[in-house]
């Protein structure tokens, strides 16, 4: 922890720079989640099969994987405040060029421009909690900023179909036109008053294949890569197509965008309360049970009404969102990660993760193509949880150096 100055720990803009933080992962889960309530509109206009729509939805993963290994290295040569700016910039950008796609082809392209921008968000605001942020405060912050995600998405499901499109005149276009302009003040605030953290730096100089070959040796990382990798499928699989398997059950386009909140929403708490409540020894554990517990809420909703519908909507979010913060506060705490290659390690670990990011949804609307139901896109979404199941239950628990055995 020596990295880090005691006039840095204690400085109180740090909950300035974590405020900013959570706006930038804002618009993230915003522009992220604007598109899958906006689907059947979309499929109709542009005349999208559902394999179609499925490999657009997984593109920006796609375009991630380059990205997320450069993003550490941008990070070193020019800063997080100014890669920051860039990341959330182009973030803004794909969602407004959205406006004058024209099929299959230009969709695809602009939306995988969100991979370019995303992976510096996702990847400097675990690098900027570590700068900041030191002890039992860096897993609080690390719990705080990653309620944003929900919260924007939350924003993009409950107010797409309900409040945005009549605001837009129904239009799908000038909806995402709307969700730019919201994204580019957020860059503009932090542009404004985001700061480098003064010589507190703890990135790593190491280039990021070297990194990699030294920590893919280690146990544990890699049981965390293949969680990362497997539970990213899981995730954006199912909730990408969330908003359209609840219209296919009967409900409204505003309905089911308001129940497909319902997981993020779910999610909030349990990323808040679980990463401290749970012992260091028993994470891996927790990381499985929590696998079958979004299992178990997948195949809940594939033939869920009333009562049950809303049970199996509020575990899914409890559960299936909860990993993902358990595997970065366990990779971060591996003592040959820490500060100074929480950089490269975090590129890693959402670079391997997005790819499972990315074939989830393709795979589910494959799947939706062949059989005209989501039943099978379903069954293999739970059997990816019984992967993580079984995988995670052998990590171990990481040890201060000197403790290890």
């Amino acid at each position: 922890m020596g990295n880090v100055p005691e006039r840095l720990e204690k400085s109180p803009y740090r909950w300035v720079m974590l405020a900013l933080l959570w706006l930038l992962y804002v618009s993230f889960g915003l522009v992220f989640r604007s598109m899958a309530p906006l689907v059947t509109p979309m499929l109709k206009d542009l005349q999208m099969t559902y394999g179609e729509m499925g490999f657009v939805l997984g593109s920006w993963q796609l375009t991630y994987l380059v990205f997320a290994i450069l993003a550490g290295i941008m990070m070193d040569k020019w800063g997080v405040r100014n890669a920051l700016f860039l990341g959330i910039s182009i973030i803004g950008l794909s969602a407004g060029l959205r406006y004058f796609v024209c099929g299959f082809t230009t969709l695809l392209l602009v939306t995988a421009l969100f991979g370019v921008g995303g992976p510096l968000i996702s990847t400097g605001c675990p690098k900027v909690t570590a700068q900041w942020f030191m002890g039992k405060e860096r897993g609080l912050a690390v719990g705080i900023y990653m309620t944003a995600p929900s919260i924007g998405g939350i924003l993009a499901l409950t107010a797409t179909n309900s409040l945005v499109m009549p605001l837009a005149g129904y239009s799908w276009r000038l909806t995402f036109v709307y969700y730019a302009v919201f994204t580019f003040i957020i860059a503009f605030l932090w542009r404004l008053f985001a700061r480098d953290a003064p010589n507190g730096e703890t990135g790593e100089k190491a280039g990021v294949v070297e990194v990699f070959s030294k920590l893919i040796k280690i146990p544990n990382v890699r049981i965390i890569l293949s969680g990362g990798l497997l539970s990213f499928a899981v995730l954006h699989g199912y909730t990408n197509w969330l908003p359209k398997i609840l219209e296919v059950s009967g409900m409204s386009p505003s309905s089911a965008g308001f129940a497909s909140a319902l997981p993020l929403l779910a999610e909030i708490p349990s990323i808040l309360v679980l990463p401290s409540l749970i012992p260091v020894r028993f994470r891996g554990r927790a990381i499985g049970l929590l696998a079958l517990l979004a299992a178990s809420s997948m195949l809940l909703l594939s033939n869920a009404i009333g009562a049950s519908l809303f049970v199996g909507l509020i575990l899914l979010g409890v559960s299936g969102f909860a990993m993902a913060p358990l595997l970065i506060i366990s990779l971060m705490e591996i003592p040959e990660v820490g500060p100074r290659y929480m950089g490269s390690a975090g590129g890693i670990f959402f670079c391997i993760s997005d790819f499972g990011g990315f074939i989830g949804p393709s795979i589910m609307g494959a799947f939706a193509d062949w059989s005209g139901t989501f039943l099978p896109g379903t069954l293999f979404q739970s059997m990816l949880c019984l992967l993580i199941f079984i995988i995670t239950f052998r990590l171990k628990p990481s040890l201060p150096p000197g403790m290890q055995t």
